[in-house]
């Protein structure tokens, strides 16, 4: 990924804390979407098969750097104790007046203060009930996601995997490590266009394909805004030119039965 796509280096990215995690190969996912939007701080609390684990690495897909740095805490408070903003995720209304904010919400804030240099970070819950009330006091802020209430349960990886896209699309302000400008081939002349014009139109004419005649400039005029539509590029033109010249060479085949 070129300097361009990658989030400032003033910011510090938010950490990704998971308390009691359960199995190893959800820690492994999570690793894995972390590594995808350039998150690196896991921190683990308490995951009950113990680590390091060989089923979180195989699930992580050589995101072997987050797993490798990945810490263990006995407290989520030990976890947190560095930390200056914390979001809790949570897709249950919770008995405690504490802001609620989307994804995108959090992103943006986080990155805010991230680039002011404060140390943030996102709490998941076990996978089978979330956090618990007095875990989600600790955090400054709910982060929720806009599921559909009926079905309200992420895999954790999926959670994590969210919010680590959001953070990242806000820290790049949107752009994409690739786009077609990057494609690099040299747009066609104007001459080269019109001799393809030319060739195609003599192979047309060869084949009587202009009909009616006296239809023939509108119909060159159509034929040619279609290619024109195409942004044609000199590799382009050629390889075009090269199979009418075909055409020309071999003749069309007609199959027979």
């Amino acid at each position: 990924m070129s300097e361009n796509e990658a989030p400032s280096e003033n910011l510090v990215p938010p950490a990704v804390i998971l308390c009691e995690p359960q199995l190893g190969e959800n820690i492994g996912m999570v690793a894995r979407a972390m590594a995808n939007f350039g998150l690196k701080d896991l921190r683990l609390v308490n995951p009950r098969d113990g680590w390091p684990s060989e089923r979180a690495r195989s699930a992580a897909s050589r995101a072997d750097h987050v797993i490798d740095a990945a810490r263990v805490f006995d407290t989520v408070e030990e976890a947190l104790a560095d930390l200056q903003l914390v979001f809790a995720t949570t897709a249950r209304i919770r008995d405690m007046p504490k802001p609620v904010v989307g994804p995108d919400e959090a992103a943006s804030e986080t990155v805010a203060r991230g680039m002011q240099g404060v140390n943030t970070g996102y709490m998941f819950g076990r996978e089978r009930w979330g956090l618990n009330n007095d875990e989600v006091a600790l955090a400054n802020k709910i982060v929720t996601l806009p599921v559909d209430p009926t079905y309200a349960s992420l895999n954790i990886a999926q959670a994590v995997l969210v919010c680590a896209y959001e953070w990242r699309r806000v820290a790049t302000a949107g752009r994409l490590p690739f786009t077609l400008d990057d494609y690099g081939a040299e747009p066609a002349k104007k001459e080269d266009v019109v001799r393809f014009f030319e060739h195609l139109e003599e192979a047309l004419d060869k084949r009587g394909f202009f009909r009616p005649v006296e239809k023939r400039p509108t119909t060159i005029r159509r034929v040619r805004n279609i290619f024109q539509k195409a942004s044609l590029t000199e590799n382009e033109v050629r390889t075009l030119r090269g199979i009418i010249a075909s055409f020309d060479k071999y003749g069309i085949k007609e199959d027979k039965e």
